[in-house]
């Protein structure tokens, strides 16, 4: 009875935490990715859009959504991704990674293979919003001043 008590408070000490570690994301077109060759040290860094692939040596890296917590909240980037390996035949081994990967915690889940290794940074919109037409008709002139 005690230790059914004991994790009745727990559990119920836990709901406002479980309520505040939910975020709200934003949907963005666009994930930036890091790749790491590692026989040649080499670091890249590649956008590629939802929907779209970009390729990093052999390896095929597809996004399927690219998420975003808003500025005033924790920050988060959160993508689906599909990662393959078209090299090799068999459908079970082609398919190296298929997954969300969360930019905060890149070694959780991150694409560790023998040779590369594949993490996103962040989310963000291809194009940014265009200013309104007639903001510049609604900017006040300035006055020129005369010197004496």
């Amino acid at each position: 009875m005690n230790r059914f008590c004991a994790w009745l408070v727990l559990m119920l000490s836990a709901l406002p935490l479980a309520a505040h570690a939910q975020h709200h994301f934003e949907e963005y077109d666009t994930a930036v990715m890091q790749a790491l060759d590692k026989p040649n040290a080499r670091v890249q860094t590649f956008n590629v859009q939802v929907g779209h692939s970009a390729t990093f040596g052999p390896l095929s890296v597809k996004i399927r959504s690219c998420k975003k917590t808003p500025p005033e909240e924790t920050p988060e980037a959160v993508a689906f991704v599909e990662i393959d390996d078209p090299r090799v035949k068999e459908m079970a081994r082609q398919n190296l990674y298929r997954g969300w990967m969360f930019a905060s915690s890149p070694a959780l889940s991150a694409l560790e293979h023998p040779i590369y290794d594949v993490w996103v940074l962040d989310c963000k919109n291809s194009k940014a919003p265009s200013p309104p037409a007639d903001s510049k008709a609604a900017a006040p002139a300035k006055a020129k001043r005369k010197k004496p």
